[in-house]
């Protein structure tokens, strides 16, 4: 069974806001002649990291609720040029939305055990994407998604 890891998306309002930095960022290591990937950098490697490459994905949560997720296809740890030891984790770009699952804030990422992981939202749920954030953000305050 895969593992998932959890951490903040600092810096998106929206999953609108993450799919748009995804792709401004893979158009920048376009131009630049660099591999067209995505990863995130972490300090921590996970040490469980067979556990999450065999079909774990990264859940973010952007204002304070799990949102999107996106499959973790590698871990590389590397060292930077302080000496530091890091890792990039290797992430497909297509984001899948999930319901929302509020959280409360937390530093780092952290492990997900799939039993606590979102549902990815399905075709019966497909007006919820559609649904302008601000609303949908509204909804789920008072509990009604």
């Amino acid at each position: 069974m895969s593992l998932n890891l959890i951490k903040l998306c600092v810096g998106c309002d929206s999953v609108e806001d993450l799919e748009e930095w995804i792709a401004f960022r893979l158009d920048e290591r376009r131009r630049a002649g660099e591999p067209v990937e995505q990863y995130h950098t972490t300090r921590m490697v996970p040490t469980r990291a067979s556990e999450i490459t065999d079909g774990g994905s990264l859940y973010w949560v952007i204002k304070g609720n799990v949102q999107c997720r996106q499959l973790i296809t590698e871990i590389r740890p590397f060292t930077d040029d302080e000496g530091i030891g890091r890792c990039h984790l290797i992430l497909d770009p297509q984001v899948v939305r999930t319901d929302w699952q509020p959280r409360r804030a937390f530093q780092g990422w952290r492990y997900l055990k799939p039993s606590d992981a979102p549902i990815d939202l399905g075709k019966g749920k497909a007006g919820l994407i559609e649904m302008p954030p601000k609303l949908r953000r509204e909804l789920a305050d008072l509990g009604l998604l």
